[in-house]
C-alpha cells in the first residue's frame, strides 16, 4: 500500500490535484511495479498540444557536431536512387535514397598494395526514405550537393 501512496503523491506533483483522483482508482487495476515516472510524463506530453518553434534564420551547426573543419568545408555529396541489380529482378534496393561524399586524396599503401585514404567520410553512405530528407540533411550540414 505505500508504494501507491507514494505513486499517488508522484501523480498529484506531476499533474496535480485532478488527474491523481482519476488516477488513484487505474493504480490497484495495474501492478506497482509497471508506474514510473517516465510513461506518466509520456501520458501527459501526449495529451497536451505540442507547439513547435519556427526559426526563419539557418543555423549553423557546425560549430556542435565536432567534425573538423577540412571534412566540412568544401564538402561535395551526390544524392541518388540506386540502379536495379541486372543480376536479380527485384526492386527492393531502390527504393531508398542515398548519400555518398566524393573521393578525396588517395594514395597506394607500398607494403600491401592497399589503398589508403585520411578522409573517414570518403566511403561513408547515409540512406534516406525521401530526396527532400536528404537534401535538408545536405543543406544542414552546408555540403554542396547534386541530385
Amino acid at each position: 500500500m505505500a508504494a501507491v501512496s507514494m505513486s499517488v503523491a508522484l501523480k498529484q506533483a506531476l499533474w496535480g490535484r485532478r488527474a491523481a483522483a482519476v488516477g488513484a482508482v487505474s493504480v490497484s487495476k495495474v501492478p506497482t511495479r509497471l508506474l514510473s515516472t517516465s510513461t506518466w510524463k509520456l501520458a501527459q506530453d501526449q495529451t497536451q498540444d505540442t507547439q513547435l518553434i519556427a526559426v526563419d534564420e539557418k543555423l549553423d551547426i557546425t560549430t556542435l557536431t565536432g567534425v573538423p573543419e577540412e571534412h566540412i568545408k568544401t564538402r561535395k555529396v551526390r544524392i541518388f536512387v540506386p540502379a536495379r541489380n541486372n543480376m536479380q529482378s527485384g526492386v527492393n534496393n531502390t527504393k531508398k535514397w542515398k548519400m555518398e561524399f566524393d573521393t578525396r586524396e588517395r594514395w597506394e599503401n607500398p607494403l600491401m598494395g592497399w589503398s589508403s585514404t585520411a578522409d573517414p567520410l570518403s566511403n561513408l553512405v547515409l540512406t534516406f526514405s525521401t530526396k527532400e530528407d536528404a537534401v535538408a540533411f545536405a543543406e544542414k550540414n552546408a555540403y554542396i550537393f547534386h541530385v
